[in-house]
């Protein structure tokens, strides 16, 4: 009876064990104190610098890309939604894994190197040595509620030693079937990088 009674309280204590490491879990994985997200949304280059890939110069013949600047509404997480010519709302269920200048500006980083076969550089590797910069602004990077239309758009500054500084819009826009966080997401990674792959063609 004494060995029962001591495997009933083992086992109770393993369960508590159980349940209190389930707890720790579980606030490990907390979102902000609300519930995880179903899946987080990133940017992917349609075009990749290939592994192994050398890229080498002089640091003044290298291209750097800046962190673009945003409007209030994309300083966030979140995917804006105009749902009226005044109002702003954020699609549900709909979280990135980074802010959305951070995942633009990986975006060119990558497409422009991979595409022109050009060093691209941080500004902190440049340090302060490069003949050219790219900066600019994301101007939208969201849907449109009523057209379930999403839009990206770049104001893209070029600048380089000893040439007058370049300033062009680029956009780009696609249809999707519901406002959802899956199949915005895909649209706005294809929207993004249709202007990326512009931008490396003007960047050169």
């Amino acid at each position: 009876m004494e060995r029962q009674g001591f495997m009933m309280k083992w086992h109770k204590t393993r369960s508590l064990g159980l349940l209190a490491g389930l707890g720790l879990l579980s606030a490990c994985v907390s979102f902000g104190g609300a519930e995880p997200p179903p899946f987080l949304l990133s940017l992917t280059p349609e075009t990749q610098v290939d592994a192994g890939a050398v890229r080498a110069g002089p640091r003044a013949g290298a291209l750097v890309v800046q962190l673009p600047s945003t409007p209030q509404k994309l300083n966030n997480l979140r995917v804006p939604v105009q749902t009226s010519t005044t109002a702003i709302a954020y699609l549900k269920e709909a979280t990135w894994v980074d802010k959305p200048a951070r995942l633009f500006q990986g975006l060119l980083t990558e497409t422009i190197a991979a595409k022109n076969n050009r060093l691209v550089l941080t500004s902190v590797q440049a340090q302060g040595k490069a003949d050219t910069y790219l900066s600019g602004e994301l101007v939208n990077f969201g849907l449109d509620g009523p057209s379930l239309t999403v839009t990206v758009t770049y104001d893209a500054v070029k600048i380089r030693d000893g040439k007058p500084v370049e300033k062009r819009r680029f956009e780009a826009s696609e249809n999707v079937f519901a406002a959802e966080a899956g199949p915005v997401g895909e649209a706005l990674n294809s929207a993004a990088n249709k202007v990326v792959l512009e931008v490396a063609d003007w960047v050169g």
